[in-house]
């Protein structure tokens, strides 16, 4: 329950949730606009199931979390019922809207940014959209032609998007990735490998590596691993057997610097995490989420591929066997590992979003 004190009014709000690929890109334009627009109010909408009804609690930014969850691969009891939570939540929102109405809101995608872009196309107040995968998700493709702009991670998905204002600028990361990352080339041994299953963890990555992990690490001694595995998948795996170097943990708070380092990192290819991969200068062998909507995750990990900066493991009955197979040759072979791990690369979208909102609102 939120209390009486007025967060929206006159406010920049940020909205996108669920996993951290529609969070962090939010909560990365937040911190650029207070550094911009110091008076200027910002707020956050969110869902009370996702990645950020944790983190905005424990945060400084106000926000009000909405019952809504996600339609995709439920029944449809499940899905009447979330339609239902839906439509509740956007009528919550307009009735406080019309007393406190937002500057603008800006959304990143995901379920939990549903009731807050509906809500302000309903009420005519300027929204932007901002679209980090190659392929639109849902909610995106609806909003998108009353979008007052969309700004597109990838060049691909502008030809998806008919009739909407789309601009390039990448995605957005957060600021501790604007800054001077060491080059993998200078990392010395205790050598890491990294693995990232995104916010909510991998089941299938999570019991690959812990079949291979020993194998991988008493043949080459000289590497650890540390190995997170998602806040709900933690409870589940605390007891399973492991190799001493392997070091398991629910969820990484500053994962810039664990990403700086690494030697190697495993991961889901989210658009977020692939942005910070960029950003960071680090090589990955990805495994893209194969029920991920559109297969934007399979198309965000090929298009870093074709940039020389990961390889690609897909996910299917042997992942186990192939992921063991692409580790352990990088392992022990540097100038491959290296051949990955590219300059860092300036990360600019944050700047041309709000220069673009700035340009429209004033």
């Amino acid at each position: 329950m939120r209390d009486l004190t007025p967060i929206f009014d006159g406010a920049l709000v940020l909205t996108g949730g669920g996993t951290g690929g529609h969070f962090f890109p939010a909560l990365a334009l937040a911190e650029g606009a207070r550094g911009r627009w110091s008076d200027r109010p910002i707020a956050f909408v969110g869902a009370r199931r996702g990645i950020e009804a944790r983190e905005l609690p424990a945060g400084p930014w106000p926000h009000l979390l909405l019952d809504v969850e996600g339609f995709l691969g439920r029944s449809p009891l499940r899905a009447a019922k979330s339609a239902w939570k839906l439509w509740r939540a956007m009528a919550q929102l307009k009735s406080l809207w019309r007393r406190e109405r937002p500057w603008a809101v800006i959304g990143t995608g995901g379920y939990g940014a549903a009731p807050a872009l509906l809500a302000a196309r309903a009420l005519g107040i300027p929204f932007f959209l901002h679209e980090s995968n190659a392929a639109p998700g849902a909610l995106v493709k609806l909003v998108a032609p009353k979008a007052r702009r969309v700004w597109c991670g990838l060049e691909a998905v502008r030809p998806m998007l008919p009739g909407a204002d789309c601009r390039l600028v990448g995605t957005p990361v957060r600021g501790a990735f604007l800054r001077d990352f060491r080059r993998a080339q200078e990392l010395t041994a205790p050598f890491r490998l990294l693995v990232l299953g995104g916010s909510g963890g991998a089941r299938a990555i999570n019991e690959a590596m812990l079949a291979i992990a020993p194998s991988l690490l008493e043949a080459h001694p000289e590497w650890e691993i540390l190995h997170q595995v998602g806040a709900a998948e933690a409870g589940r795996l605390k007891d399973r057997t492991r190799h001493a170097r392997h070091v398991m943990v629910p969820f990484i708070a500053r994962v810039d610097e664990a990403m700086e380092s690494a030697s190697l990192i495993v991961s889901r290819s989210g658009a977020s995490t692939c942005a910070e991969l960029k950003a960071a200068g680090r090589g990955a062998i990805l495994v893209p989420l194969p029920t991920s909507a559109n297969d934007h995750q399979r198309m965000n990990a090929l298009a870093l591929a074709q940039e020389g900066r990961a390889t690609v493991v897909e996910q299917a009955a042997d992942l186990a066997a192939r992921l063991e197979a692409a580790i352990l040759l990088r392992m022990g072979d540097a100038a491959m590992r290296h051949a990955l791990s590219k300059a860092p690369e300036p990360n600019r979208a944050v700047d041309l979003c709000l220069d673009d909102l700035a340009s429209y609102l004033g």
